[in-house]
């Protein structure tokens, strides 16, 4: 009696088989996990600092002034003393420093502390002297409240501090890195692994066997999608624990976000099989591929929101699949929403995802 032939065993066997090809793979494990790591462990170490103003201390400057000692306790300015003069002019005209700044002690008629004050700047840094100036005028605008109380024509109440979470650099990065991962390896692995499918005839080898064709398409889409959502664990995992990053409702956060890995996975696979049936050989996939990718690497929201942009380039960005996934994992993991929140995001990306197959389905060869 023949025995039936199991096309789900098969499938397995195949994904099984393909994951351990992705594993072996440099090229794959460093696009997927490598590059992303890289990026989330530089901004993570950046962390908030903000903006930081460079200024160069006049060898002349009274370093035991009052006003001296005030700026040196602004976190946003970095005053650097001890450089030779020349040495500081050349970094003054280059944009290296801010601004040259000597604080002179003058004598005065009261307790209060007096000086003088003067400022050298070059066109080079004209992009932060105002910040500077901000800085600055704000010190000695407070020492003179503190020495020379006066009236004021309004009184400032008590700030009112409502509670709320810190929106740190790593909310912002690492969510962007995290979908841009899956769009490249979805792409670039998808095409490259049919393309060379159907140039060694392996899959006109699989019209011999008994599997079906959509069986053979599932066992690869699911060991791809098991690599991926494995390296999102540990992206988050890393970001999580080293970096702070926000998951807010915890571990239903953190499984709503892998749920958002796999769907992205699914549809940016549409894509690589797209490119690999366009592709006429193997050396035109990665520009092919790059078209893609490339623009909504730079402009979907991964580095910088969409809301930097000019007004112009907007409407564009805001009709990419990988602006909507990255809103969704960002108002996932620090809003606080729950899938049935992100309807707009998820239903702009199942949209991308049927037509996107719809033109695989079209230019698909088997051999």
């Amino acid at each position: 009696m023949a025995v039936k032939y199991n096309q789900w065993k098969a499938l397995l066997a195949m994904s099984r088989a393909s994951l351990k090809g992705i594993l072996r793979s440099p090229s794959a494990v460093i696009f997927s996990l490598g590059f992303p790591l890289v990026f989330i462990l530089v901004f993570g170490f950046i962390g908030d600092n903000g903006v930081s103003v460079k200024v160069g201390v006049d060898a002349a400057t009274d370093t035991t002034s009052y006003l001296y000692r005030q700026l040196a306790k602004e976190k946003s300015l970095k005053l650097q003393t001890g450089q030779p003069a020349a040495e500081m002019e050349e970094d003054l005209k280059k944009g290296h420093i801010t601004a040259i700044i000597r604080i002179t002690s003058q004598s005065a008629d009261s307790n209060a502390p007096a000086c003088n004050v003067k400022v050298r700047t070059s066109k080079a840094a004209v992009d932060k002297i105002s910040l500077f100036n901000s800085i600055l005028t704000g010190v000695i605008y407070k020492a003179d409240d503190n020495y020379y109380p006066r009236q004021s024509i309004a009184k400032v109440e008590p700030m009112e501090v409502l509670p709320g979470r810190r929106y740190r650099t790593i909310d912002f990065i690492l969510p962007g890195l995290l979908s841009f991962s899956l769009l490249s390896a979805a792409v670039f692995s998808t095409a490259f692994l049919f393309f060379n499918l159907r140039q060694t005839l392996v899959l006109k080898r699989f019209f011999a066997t008994p599997i079906r064709r959509l069986y053979i398409v599932l066992g690869e889409a699911l060991a791809r999608l098991v690599f991926q959502v494995a390296g999102a664990i540990v992206i988050i995992a890393i970001g999580y624990f080293a970096f702070g990053f926000t998951l807010v409702h915890g571990w239903s956060t953190f499984f709503e976000m892998l749920f958002l890995t796999a769907f992205g996975v699914v549809v940016f696979m549409g894509f690589g099989f797209v490119v690999s049936g366009i592709a006429n050989s193997e050396s035109t996939i990665p520009p092919i591929a790059n078209v893609i990718t490339l623009p909504q690497f730079l402009l979907a929201g991964t580095f910088v929101s969409v809301d930097s942009f000019p007004s112009w380039l907007q409407p564009i960005c805001r009709i990419m699949p990988l602006t909507y996934l990255n809103d969704a994992f960002r108002k996932v993991a620090f809003e606080g929403q729950h899938l049935w929140n992100v309807g707009l995001e998820l239903g702009v990306i199942t949209a991308w995802g049927i037509v996107v197959y719809i033109v695989a389905v079209k230019v698909f060869r088997w051999e």
